[in-house]
């Protein structure tokens, strides 16, 4: 139809960006302890089965957060379920900044991961209502960039705070959950439904309801788990998002015990992976949509992009043999990036596939899956670094990770065939 060829209008990439910035924040949140790890280290003197108990009961947390979610963002929307999640992850952020032990940063992390649990279903759930299946994966793409800016920011503050302006350590937790507070005032203000947005043009707004989409229905986590696209998607998440948790909580440390490097130098290294990441996640996104626009089918786009990414994941295997820290930051940084390419990509499945009111279920069903992965990925290298001393074996099973992933994805939804939900399994 007519406006579905470039609308005058962009509210909805204004969302998008509204969305990037909500994943920023939520990635300095959630890494700014990981940046402190060595310091706080020295000074409590924390093992590395204990800083794995932080990170992996974080990520149990995290995984009952997403089911809570999902489930909530398909009954009160992206708007509100978004203001929830990061209120309660905001609670928890500042808490950090009381405790000094690894079991009190385990309590105090709960809130945080239980609301960061809410970032994806919400902004999974505005990029369904905002943008067209065809330009979906470029928009996922864009705000799950996000997550590597944050990855960028993150060392980067929390270096100029405490390395650079002296300020004591929870500064670093105080300063960064003051900006969440700017953020929610402008998703109130501006965030609501295409069909009542005030500044969206009729044009737009024809081009974003131009698919019809399904609304009226519920859908349990019982009924979506009778569809194997769920158990797909579930799949995919569990294989590969311990990699993505491991190297945001492990990477400070492994450059440190590797190549010697503290919170004033490990900065660069890790701007350098991280926006590679950021270019992995945009043209994995690019990938699928240019080929969607140029007729190729939905499931042929998303896995011919994720097969392309997981290759590219491959020469990680053989960061910790690197002769200097730049060229495991190449390997590395190909990883992140193919890691981005690959879930955007696979971000897209529930979108793709499921009606709009079963989505959010399915997104916080996949998150658990992916966090329970990575809760056995990173008690299992705590455990590994205190008994081996070797990150080997770790990066070894991330460079096999992806192709892995989209075979089982492959095996269990050959077709990407689209779910009706009145159907069996």
């Amino acid at each position: 139809m007519p406006a579905a060829a470039k609308p005058r209008g962009r509210i909805r990439w204004i969302v998008c960006g509204l969305l990037f910035a909500a994943v920023v924040l939520s990635y300095i949140d959630r890494l700014v302890l990981g940046v402190l790890k060595p310091q706080l280290t020295s000074l409590y003197g924390w093992t590395n089965t204990g800083y794995g108990d932080i990170t992996g009961y974080f990520q149990v947390c995290y995984g009952f957060g997403f089911l809570f979610f999902g489930w909530l963002v398909d009954r009160v929307g992206a708007r509100t379920g978004y203001v929830l999640a990061m209120g309660l992850w905001t609670v928890g952020h500042f808490a950090q900044a009381l405790v000094t032990s690894t079991l009190g940063f385990t309590i105090a992390r709960i809130p945080l991961a239980l609301g960061e649990a809410g970032t994806y279903p919400s902004a999974l759930a505005a990029v369904s209502r905002w943008f067209p299946k065809k330009e979906r994966a470029l928009a996922i793409g864009i705000f799950n960039a996000g997550a590597n800016v944050g990855a960028i920011v993150t060392p980067m503050l929390v270096s100029f705070l405490v390395a650079g302006l002296l300020l004591d350590w929870r500064w670093a937790f105080i300063v960064t959950g003051l900006f969440n507070l700017v953020w929610l005032a402008a998703w109130i203000l501006f965030y609501g439904n295409p069909a009542e947005h005030p500044t969206l043009s009729s044009e737009e707004r024809a081009y974003i309801e131009a698919e019809p989409a399904e609304d009226v229905g519920r859908a349990g986590f019982f009924r979506v788990l009778r569809h194997r696209q769920a158990w797909a998607y579930m799949a995919g998440r569990f294989l590969i998002d311990p990699v993505w948790w491991t190297f945001l909580f492990w990477l400070p440390d492994f450059f440190s015990k590797q190549y010697g490097y503290d919170l004033k130098s490990f900065g660069p290294p890790l701007v350098a992976i991280y926006l590679l990441a950021d270019v992995g996640a945009i043209a994995g996104g690019w990938s699928s949509s240019h080929m969607l626009k140029r007729g190729v089918a939905a499931g042929r786009a998303r896995k011919w992009t994720m097969f392309g990414c997981a290759l590219f994941a491959l020469p990680v295997m053989f960061a910790v043999q690197a002769s200097n820290i730049w060229v495991a930051v190449a390997f590395i940084g190909l990883a992140c990036a193919a890691h981005q390419g690959f879930s955007t990509n696979l971000f897209a499945m529930p979108g793709d596939l499921f009606p709009r009111y079963a989505q959010g279920t399915l997104i916080g069903l996949g998150g658990f899956a992916g966090a329970a992965g990575g809760f056995i990925a990173s008690k299992s290298l705590g455990v590994l670094l205190d008994t081996v001393g070797s990150y080997e074996p770790f990066f070894v099973a991330c460079g096999l990770a992806y192709l892995v992933a989209l075979l089982v994805t492959h095996l269990i939804n050959p077709r990407y065939d689209e779910v009706r939900m009145s159907d069996a399994a």
